[in-house]
């Protein structure tokens, strides 16, 4: 699953904390106001876009398509137009129409949520010109992410940066709702996706961790458990993709050590991890930040959404069941804060558990994501069966065969998603 991008967050609280431990001089004039953000036609979120703008609206995209909802055609072109000429993405362009160069920030897991997103929402099967252009910006995203495909097999953050379970799980994601096998997918050395994966998984006899996946190893070459990492690798390495649901026949997560480890087993374990980091509270916690007064940890809704999405689709649903139900009490307040890539994370645990999220407690979530951007062209009045809603593959065309005359000529794709550490 994908988690709501904190990069803008810890920018400011570095900000905050550098001004906290500066030395006092002179009294310092009355600070200007700062103006409000220039939010672009067709943007889901009224907050800043520089850090998550592709992020928050190919996460929109992929929840609203759970459930059947088509967005908007402004919406649509919206993402597709942040799109550079390689395949890849920006985590934002504030001016599209300035072509991509060497001083673009190209982001992996922006262009794997955002390739995503182009494959779930298609346009109506009598516009050809549409529907080809949408394919070559799939094509052309998928493409660019094996490209800097990292010698290990994995992907760093942004291109030729070292691997890391987070960035390395999402295109696998990426790579599975596409239809693809990432396990085919190699390096020049020959390496997988998966062999990257497997570097991050912390074995089941140590003492801390056991079970979890680092987001990448310490300075010293250690590897310590981090929840949001072994959320991401216990979904990628079973081959799901953030809008998987749960499965079939219930599977308790144990953790188990083999001779030659696999991803598969790696996954499971981390599953297990989970559930037992989720058996006290409900919710995993985020820790705190650096310099804070108060060392106690928070809740954290994203991560704790994340690990329900990857228990669930590992076939323990009953392990995140308290998980969900503590995000069905606890989580209103927080996504209404951080907008359309909360309420997404939130629909699409609901879309992993099977229920409603138009039920999410006393909250309509589809009302509230749909609410954060342009009226979509199309909502349904009830939640798709599971066989209408997103399944693993990424693939949507039961609903759009049911719903084509609603949606006919609509145009344009879209992209999915990222994730930081």
């Amino acid at each position: 699953m994908t988690t709501v991008r904190r990069g803008a967050a810890a920018f400011a609280a570095a900000a905050v904390l550098c001004t906290a431990m500066a030395p006092a001089a002179i009294a310092a004039p009355s600070p200007t106001p700062t103006p409000a953000p220039v939010i672009p036609a067709g943007l889901y979120g009224t907050k800043d876009p520089t850090y998550d703008g592709v992020w928050r609206q190919s996460l929109a995209f992929i929840a609203q398509r759970t459930q059947g909802v088509q967005p908007a055609a402004q919406a649509v072109a919206w993402l597709s137009g942040q799109q550079c000429e390689s395949g890849a993405f920006a985590s934002y362009r504030p001016d599209p129409a300035k072509p991509c160069d060497p001083a673009t920030m190209l982001d992996t897991n922006a262009t794997a949520v955002a390739v995503q997103a182009l494959a779930a929402v298609k346009p109506g099967s009598t516009d050809r010109a549409a529907q080809e252009k949408l394919g070559k910006a799939v094509d052309a995203a998928a493409g660019w992410l094996k490209g800097v495909q990292n010698k290990d097999g994995g992907w760093g953050y942004n291109p030729g940066s070292p691997s890391d379970a987070n960035s390395t799980s999402i295109v696998i994601g990426a790579l599975a709702a596409l239809g693809q096998k990432p396990g085919e997918v190699k390096s020049a050395e020959g390496r997988t996706p998966y062999d990257a994966l497997l570097s991050f998984a912390i074995p089941c006899a140590t003492k801390d961790g056991a079970g979890a996946f680092a987001y990448q190893p310490d300075k010293n070459g250690k590897l310590l458990a981090n929840a949001d990492a072994t959320a991401a690798a216990a979904l990628a390495g079973i081959g799901k993709s953030i809008a998987a649901r749960s499965v079939t026949p219930a599977q308790a997560p144990t953790c188990t050590d083999l001779a030659e480890p696999t991803v598969e087993r790696a996954a499971r374990n981390g599953a297990s991890y989970l559930a037992g980091a989720l058996a006290g509270t409900g919710h995993l916690n985020t820790p705190p930040m650096p310099g804070a007064t108060d060392p106690t940890p928070l809740p954290d809704h994203g991560n704790t959404a994340d690990a329900v999405v990857a228990l669930a689709a590992s076939g323990a649903t009953k392990e995140a069941e308290g998980a969900f139900a503590w995000l069905r009490q606890n989580s209103a307040a927080w996504a209404k804060e951080n907008g359309p890539a909360a309420y997404a994370q939130l629909v699409l645990a609901a879309n992993a558990m099977r229920t409603d999220p138009r039920a999410f407690g006393s909250v309509d979530l589809v009302k509230e994501l749909n609410a954060t951007g342009p009226a979509p062209q199309a909502v349904p009045s009830a939640t798709p069966s599971a066989s209408e809603g997103a399944g693993d593959s990424g693939s949507f065309d039961v609903w759009w065969i049911i719903g084509i005359g609603m949606v006919v000529g609509v145009g344009i794709g879209f992209l999915v998603s990222g994730r930081k550490k």
